[in-house]
């Protein structure tokens, strides 16, 4: 007969590890680094930060992006393999400024992911546009959408498509 001998509990790898992220915002000319997720716990103080650097710069109102954003971004970091800082060309949108922008373009959707925290508009200046496009698709872990014209990248936390 053996005895049982109770095994030390192990957090799985998934829990273990530290997510950073940076952005740089095109519009407010703001920085902001920090490690939003460590060992299994999102950060408070970091996503706050975020959040705020992420704000509508024209209304400038702040409001909590979806984790899953940036669980997004840190896997495109990842595939892509930099270290460098996102750009940010918009994060969060009010109400407000997305209908301002939905009358002056028909490439802006009128219900907008932007308004609930679940979008960001990127670049990053050392990837071509197209190969941060292809990294983001290959995630499928939401939106797409292309902008060579302008300079970004669209992604989502929403279903998973592209334009």
């Amino acid at each position: 007969m053996f005895s049982m001998v109770p095994s030390k509990a192990r957090a799985s790898r998934s829990t273990q590890g530290v997510r950073s992220l940076g952005f740089y915002n095109r519009h407010t000319g703001e920085r902001g680094q920090g490690s939003y997720w460590i060992d299994g716990d999102y950060q408070t103080n970091t996503l706050n930060d975020f959040n705020h650097l992420l704000r509508d710069h024209r209304q400038n109102e702040t409001a909590p992006m979806d984790k899953r954003l940036f669980d997004l971004l840190f896997s495109l970091k990842q595939t892509l393999q930099v270290d460098e800082d996102f750009h940010v060309i918009s994060g969060y949108r009010s109400p407000k400024t997305n209908q301002m922008l939905a009358n002056r373009s028909s490439a802006v959707a009128k219900k907008s992911y932007h308004m609930k925290g679940m979008a960001m508009d990127i670049a990053l200046p050392d990837v071509n546009l197209k190969d941060l496009r292809d990294a983001a698709i290959s995630l499928k872990l939401g939106g797409v959408g292309y902008y060579p014209s302008s300079g970004f990248v669209h992604v989502d936390t929403g279903p998973i498509r592209t334009w």
